[in-house]
């Protein structure tokens, strides 16, 4: 399919010219990193930008790097990237099993952690691990810099709090306490590149703290407070996994769509927490968890 319609290209060197550009064209402009989404956008006339701004030149935004505590994931950094890092396996082991299931090889190859969150779909990966690491969004402009917590970052499905001058320069986590894990959980139709039917995110920590968050399961991307007071100083029994499991239909808010219906995504929530809790646990004890082997007989 051939592109829709005309637009201007720009490739510049430096965060400067990028913010210019950004200042000057605003909502004509659309940046171009990986492009996953993008180019979709435009060949199915979605969006018609009249200029990209492509920012693979820039070499600060393709680096992850640690800075004190805390790890910084630059603009351009993309999802194989992640997978290959030796820091994000070790410290934010959540992430790195996300990172593993969006899409086949080649687009992970292109596809950037930081063009998935503005793309903002609610089946996004990433979302569950960066609302349970409590992520920072570093959004620049001509005017300044604004840090946005993950948290407020998601308005409604495709929208953000990122404004058309700024740019998503890089995302930022504090480094997790050794005393704590984390699991990714995704159910898809099958076994190979597809949106979740849904996703569970769960970190946990010797002393018995809890962050839960979900995706393809609500409007947005969210943690899961209800379930996290419940588990929160308690160590996990049978009982206490069976009563957060009873929580999931109050804390998500699934509907049909073509991959899944409303009431097989609140039955195989309860099914993903309750595996998904164990596994984290499994892993905090130094055993070897493979995501994708809890859910066999689903996907």
């Amino acid at each position: 399919m051939a592109l829709a319609h005309d637009f201007d290209y720009a490739r510049p060197q430096s965060m400067a010219e990028v913010l210019d550009l950004l200042n000057t064209h605003r909502d004509k402009a659309k940046i171009l990193a990986g492009g996953t989404d993008l180019i979709v956008s435009i060949k199915e006339a979605m969006m018609a930008p009249e200029l990209l701004i492509d920012i693979k030149e820039i070499p600060d935004l393709g680096q992850i790097h640690r800075e004190g505590e805390q790890i910084v994931i630059g603009a351009g950094v993309t999802f194989t990237q992640l997978l290959e890092d030796p820091l994000i396996k070790s410290h934010f082991p959540m992430l790195w099993d996300a990172a593993a299931t969006v899409a086949s090889t080649g687009i992970r190859n292109r596809a950037t952690l930081a063009g998935n969150i503005c793309s903002a779909v609610p089946s996004l990966d990433s979302a569950p691990a960066l609302l349970c690491y409590e992520a920072t969004v570093h959004c620049e402009s001509k005017s300044g810099l604004r840090q946005i917590p993950i948290h407020e970052w998601f308005l409604a499905p495709r929208k953000t709090l990122l404004q058309p001058d700024e740019l998503l320069s890089k995302i930022e986590m504090p480094i997790p306490p050794r005393n704590s894990t984390g699991i990714y959980l995704k159910l898809g139709r099958y076994n190979g590149e597809d949106l979740a039917q849904a996703g569970w995110g769960i970190w946990l920590d010797t002393e018995n703290h809890y962050r839960i968050a979900h995706c393809a399961l609500a409007p947005i991307p969210k943690r899961a407070p209800e379930i996290e007071a419940l588990l929160n100083g308690n160590a996990l029994s049978d009982a206490l996994i069976e009563r957060a499991a009873a929580l999931v239909e109050s804390a998500i808010k699934p509907i049909t769509d073509i991959r899944s219906s409303r009431e097989y995504r609140v039955h195989i929530s309860r099914v993903m927490l309750k595996r998904g809790l164990l596994a984290a646990r499994a892993r905090l004890q130094g055993e070897e968890v493979e995501p994708k082997a809890l859910l066999g007989g689903f996907a």
